[in-house]
């Protein structure tokens, strides 16, 4: 009998370029995740200071800068209620800044991980839960600010508040995106 031989048709050469690529790829995801304000991602918004950063959760950015305020003011909350809410957002902004702060350091140890001649499966794996531990630290924290703000408002304004931004959620399906704060 003859002995049939299979060629790789991947080169060595190949298989580090594609291995580099995957690696590179991750890197990439890993940074993108990093650069974005809160679990969700999205664009930065204006907060309520101009040194400070986009409020968490969805209200952040539904209620931060000019925009928050006209929603505040025709919703009928006082000025007293807008200090209390702009005081919360402002602890909650403290404490997420604290906690990017931490997973600036575990994004670093995974792009260590991949870089590695061998990657271990158990580190990832273990990165990747303390990952999602955080990103539930930071949903708890979103939803403690939600129950605490609504603790604030009276039943009337927040259901003024939620129509209004259900008739901005519509507006901006309709447009294409938001507009831009005047």
């Amino acid at each position: 009998m003859n002995a049939i031989t299979v060629s790789n048709p991947w080169s060595r050469r190949a298989r580090i370029l594609l291995a580099g690529g995957v690696l590179l790829a991750l890197a990439g995801t890993a940074a993108l995740v990093q650069a974005h304000p809160g679990p969700w991602g999205g664009p930065p918004h204006q907060a309520w200071a101009a040194d400070a950063g986009p409020g968490p959760g969805p209200w952040g950015a539904m209620m931060a800068g000019r925009r928050g305020q006209r929603m505040l003011e025709a919703a009928g909350v006082s000025a007293e209620q807008q200090a209390q809410i702009r005081r919360l957002f402002e602890a909650a902004r403290a404490e997420g800044d604290a906690a990017r702060e931490g997973g600036a350091a575990l994004h670093e140890q995974m792009r260590q991980l991949f870089t590695q001649p061998t990657i271990d499966a158990a580190a990832a794996e273990a990165l990747r839960q303390q990952q999602l531990a955080r990103i539930d630290a930071a949903s708890q924290r979103q939803l403690q600010l939600m129950l605490d703000v609504s603790r604030v408002l009276t039943p009337e304004q927040r259901v003024r508040l939620a129509e209004q931004a259900a008739q901005r959620k519509a507006r901006m399906r309709r447009d294409g995106g938001p507009r831009p704060e005047k």
